[in-house]
Order: structure tokens, then C-alpha cells, then sequence
């Protein structure tokens, strides 16, 4: 029974001595935890963001294609689009701006005219602003070009 005793009182002192051995582990690795957990929230936005802005330069090369020089409508004789409706067009997409960066759209018209069989080109521009704590106010800057031949 002495044999029994000694035992666990030797046990007893060994946890003792490993109490608050947790609680500091979890303060040492939780922020590192943490850290990671936002930096990978801020990537998933990124490559978020840049697929938004993809697809806005897609729809600004639809719109321009679809409005070429030979577009008469029985409204109007002419609905061709210009590069700054063009522009205009992208910047007023509904498109989300989480990222609360600027956006810039470029249209041009490389063949230097808006006839059918003509090319639009689109480029969207954006400065995804970085917001970590402990990081340096900074931003990545993106961009997506679409190119498109005119239809009508």
C-alpha cells in the first residue's frame, strides 16, 4: 500500500509542475496561428479581386464588339461605342469593390477604327490596398487585358 502512495504523489508532482504549460503554448502559437489565418484571407481577396476585374474586362470588350461601326439601330442610325462609353461602361459595372482599391479602364482600338472585323482592346487596371496589421501600407497592382474582334 506504501508502494501505492508513492506513486501517485509522484504523479501529483509531476503534473504540478505542468500546469500552466499549456496556456503558454497557446499564447506563443496563437498569434502565428492568427497570422497566417489573415494572410491567407488577404490572398483569397486578391486572387478574388482579380478575377472581378477579368471579368470587367470581358464585358467592356462585349459591349465595344456589339457596338461597332454598322450597328444601326430603328432608334438610332448609329450606336457604335466609343472608347469613353466603353470606359464608362466598365467603371459602372455593379462589380464589388472589396477590396476599396482604385480602378482605371483603358479602351483602345488597335486596327484605328470601329468597323466590323476591326479589334478592341480593354485593359482594367487596380491597386489592391493591402490592410494587415503589422504590414506596411502598401498595394499590388493588377491588371487584365481582354482583345476582341468587332462583330457588327
Amino acid at each position: 500500500m506504501a508502494r501505492k502512495c508513492g506513486l501517485r504523489q509522484q504523479a501529483n508532482k509531476a503534473a504540478s509542475r505542468e500546469d500552466g504549460s499549456t496556456l503558454i503554448e497557446m499564447a506563443l502559437t496563437l498569434p502565428a496561428l492568427l497570422a497566417l489565418l489573415f494572410c491567407f484571407m488577404e490572398m483569397c481577396m486578391a486572387f478574388y479581386t482579380h478575377n472581378l476585374i477579368s471579368e470587367a474586362a470581358r464585358e467592356g470588350t462585349r459591349f465595344a464588339m456589339f457596338r461597332g461601326a454598322s450597328c444601326p439601330t430603328a432608334a438610332s442610325p448609329t450606336c457604335e461605342a466609343t472608347a469613353q462609353q466603353v470606359n464608362a461602361y466598365v467603371s459602372g459595372l455593379s462589380m464589388p469593390n472589396i477590396g476599396g482599391g482604385t480602378i482605371t479602364v483603358a479602351t483602345t482600338y488597335p486596327d484605328g477604327n470601329e468597323t466590323p472585323d476591326s479589334h478592341v482592346r480593354v485593359t482594367v487596371t487596380y491597386l489592391f490596398p493591402i490592410r494587415m496589421p503589422f504590414v506596411p501600407k502598401s498595394s499590388i497592382p493588377m491588371s487584365s487585358t481582354s482583345y476582341e474582334t468587332i462583330v457588327q
